[in-house]
């Protein structure tokens, strides 16, 4: 297999996170050929103009055509419906990664492609709730940690050409399986947006009576709701794919947050004050490891 400086890479949708690693590949001359696929020509015009992509088309054949690694980098079911229709047009030994929110269902769509072709799937835990081309950044992968879910047919060479490519732009590889992704996930970035989401709708409820408290509100409620701006079909995608684990989060949450109410309402307020204190403690233990470089952190 070829080293990622010898691969011919095509990235398939140029929004955040795509034209962010066709950034970094590029202009960091990580490797041999860098071609965007995307369904806008304004995209594709401003990609070349911005030194994003060597090539750039609207054609996912022509865009694929004899790519030595294919990352797919489009809402997670466009990256299911692609990867049903991707295969064909491949060649023999191509890799196949992907750059979803979600991995279960993408895995079990990968299992589909031919026998010939070599999947890996992966996951950036980085971005912004800002979409599109307009959001891309040179070094939005740096220091952040990149989850690859190898399946049970990927060759330890495509495991090694995918955490060279992970390396290259900065992030640090995690390998899990895809249902351990999932469940993870759920809880550190599904959850929050759900969170946020609601947190949006009471304060609205709010202002339906009181709209000063848009004039009021400040930094705590920017940090909070931040994720709510996220794209919405994005998250409608991700939500849908991962059901199950994301509504044992929300169960988990409606238990703690029914607790702190009951203690509220009792006024019991040494109990408040213990719980209050334990998350605040858990929070601090996780900024501080954050805090660390990678390789003291861990992977």
């Amino acid at each position: 297999m070829k080293s990622l400086s010898d691969c011919s890479v095509t990235v398939i949708g140029l929004g955040l996170m795509g034209a962010s690693l066709c950034m970094d590949l590029k202009r960091r001359n990580l490797c041999r050929e860098v071609r965007g696929v995307t369904r806008s020509i304004s995209t594709i015009l401003r990609s070349f103009e911005e030194n994003a992509v060597d090539l750039a088309t609207t054609d996912l054949g022509s865009g694929v055509a004899g790519a030595d690694i294919v990352i797919l980098s489009t809402p997670v079911r466009a990256v299911v419906s692609i990867l049903e229709r991707l295969g064909p047009m491949l060649w023999p030994g191509t890799v196949v990664m992907d750059m979803g929110s979600t991995k279960a269902e993408i895995c079990a769509a990968m299992e589909g492609l031919p026998p010939r072709i070599q999947p890996i799937g992966g996951h950036p835990m980085t971005g912004k709730e800002t979409a599109g081309y307009a959001a891309a950044e040179s070094g939005l992968y740096e220091q952040a940690p990149w989850v690859l879910t190898p399946l049970a047919r990927t060759r330890q060479e495509t495991v090694s050409l995918a955490t060279e490519l992970v390396r290259a732009v900065g992030a640090f590889p995690v390998v899990i399986e895809p249902v351990r992704h999932d469940r993870l996930v759920a809880a550190i970035s599904h959850l929050p947006y759900m969170v946020a989401s609601a947190l949006v709708h009471t304060v609205a409820d709010g202002a339906a009576a009181d709209s000063t408290v848009w004039e009021l509100a400040a930094g705590g409620f920017r940090d909070t709701s931040r994720v709510a701006a996220s794209d919405t079909q994005m998250f409608l995608d991700i939500l849908m794919t991962n059901r199950g684990a994301v509504l044992a989060q929300l169960d988990s949450l409606d238990g703690h947050l029914n607790e702190l109410r009951t203690l509220l309402a009792d006024g019991d307020e040494e109990s408040l004050r213990e719980k209050l204190a334990c998350s605040q403690s858990v929070r601090a233990a996780w900024q501080q490891k954050k805090a660390l470089p990678a390789t003291q952190a861990g992977s």
